[in-house]
Formats: structure tokens, sequence, C-alpha cells
């Protein structure tokens, strides 16, 4: 399938792992050019380092805390002057805070809805005059399940992504109008770096394969955690041409996890 994404220019937040570098090489093999941008220098470097070895790529790397106002529109501003404009803002920075309602601290609630929810308002903000200017502009954010699938043990998540999934309905609805499409790829259990904290503070006792395959029996009908492939595909999908009579969408990559109609 031809996606139609050549000469598209991309930014990938939290780009330098895990389902953002996952999404960052997917848009790069069909032709797009991608900015990442994450926090640490180090793991941005590395992950420019390693997109740039895809076939033609045209890659740039920068070091944003998506929880700095001022960091991020300085940020996407650079990006659009990099790359020529911005076409397609994938919000995919995110964090883990595991734990029930008791165990969570105001700072926990601060920093989740700054990483999650805030993150993606900033960057929206910040790349919409670009998009604007986009002969095909697109917002995909990376949600979760528990938007609409709450569960206690992941409680700020379930509450934080409520909140995401409905960001997404509403910006959809006023921009669809100037042909700015925004959708949501809600994701289950699928095998990240940030599993390592949860796994931490949820079954320090367990391995890695045990703790997986433990949440994947109880929770999902395909047994098994996802890969970030099986995600990155449905992104750049959204991001594409055949994607044009599809906005405020919220499409799960999630095994059949997610008990909702």
């Amino acid at each position: 399938m031809k996606l139609g994404l050549t000469g598209r220019h991309a930014l990938v937040t939290g780009g330098s792992k895990g389902i953002g570098y996952g999404v960052a090489a997917e848009l790069l093999a069909e032709g797009a050019s991608v900015a990442i941008c994450a926090r640490t220098p180090d793991e941005v470097a590395a992950a420019v380092k390693s997109l740039s070895e895809v076939d033609g790529a045209v890659v740039s790397g920068h070091v944003c805390d998506v929880t700095d106002a001022d960091a991020v529109l300085a940020m996407v501003d650079a990006v659009a002057a990099e790359h020529g404009g911005i076409d397609v803002l994938v919000n995919n920075a995110g964090g883990a805070h595991p734990g029930g309602f008791e165990d969570l601290t105001d700072e926990d609630w601060k920093q989740d809805l700054d990483v999650k929810l805030f993150s993606q308002i900033r960057c929206t903000r910040a790349a919409l005059p670009h998009l604007r200017r986009s002969a095909a502009p697109r917002v995909v954010n990376i949600n979760a399940v528990y938007a609409r699938y709450p569960d206690p043990t992941f409680f700020a998540t379930s509450v934080n992504r409520a909140a995401c999934h409905n960001l997404t309905k509403v910006l959809a609805q006023q921009y669809g109008p100037e042909g700015i499409l925004v959708n949501s790829v809600s994701i289950g259990f699928v095998v990240t770096p940030q599993w390592a904290n949860i796994r931490a503070r949820r079954a320090p006792e367990l391995t890695e394969e045990e703790f997986f395959a433990e949440l994947a029996a109880q929770e999902v009908p395909l047994g098994r955690f996802g890969t970030v492939d099986e995600v990155s595909g449905l992104v750049a999908f959204l991001a594409s041409d055949r994607a044009s009579y599809i906005t405020g969408a919220s499409i799960d990559v999630a095994g059949g996890m997610g008990k909702y109609s």
C-alpha cells in the first residue's frame, strides 16, 4: 500500500525509544522526513544515529522537555524551520505512574497530567500554525485503552487518558473544518521501556517475562503483549492520504483488551 507520505514532514515526541522510535522509523520508511524529541541528549543522539541508517532518511533530533511550554514552542518552531514545515504531529510522550488511589501523591498526579495531557495540549498548540500551512495536516495522539476501560491499579492513567481521549475528540471537531485531522491510537499492553518501572512497582519479584505473561493471561484475549511495530503501522496509516476521511477516531491496538462497546 502506498501511503503517500513522501515529502511530508513529521514530528514525533518521545521519539528516542519505544513506540515513538518505532513510529519515527515507520514514517521514514514511508518517505517522510522526521524530527524526534525527547528529554535525554544521549538517547536522542543514539536514536538519530540509528534512524539515519534508513535508506534516504532525513531525520533530526531535538532535546526537549514537553512539560516546559517555552521549550516546546522553541522546539516546534526549530523543527518547522529545519524541515520546511510540519505536516504530521505524533504526540507520543508519556510516562508511567502506576498505583492505586492511595498510592498516588499530589506530585504524582501533577507529573502524570503534565507529561500526558498537557504535553499533547502544548505540542498541538505550538504546531497549529505550521499544520495550517500544510496540504494534509495530521495529529495522532498515542493514548491508552484505559481512557475507556478504567483500572484502579492504573488509576492516574485511567483518569488522565480519559482527558486525552476527549482532547482528541474536541480538537477533531474544532479543526475539522480547516482540514486538520486528529485521531488517537489507544494502546493496551505493548512492550516498551516504561514497563520496567511498572514491574518494579507492582511485582519486583517476577521476571519481565513472567510479569508480561501473567498480565496478558488476565487481560488480553490474544494472550500476549503487543509489539511496537504493531502500533507504528497504524500511526503511519492515520498520517497518510489513505486516512483522509478519518478524524476524531480512537482506534485500539490492544489484542482485544478493553471491555467496552
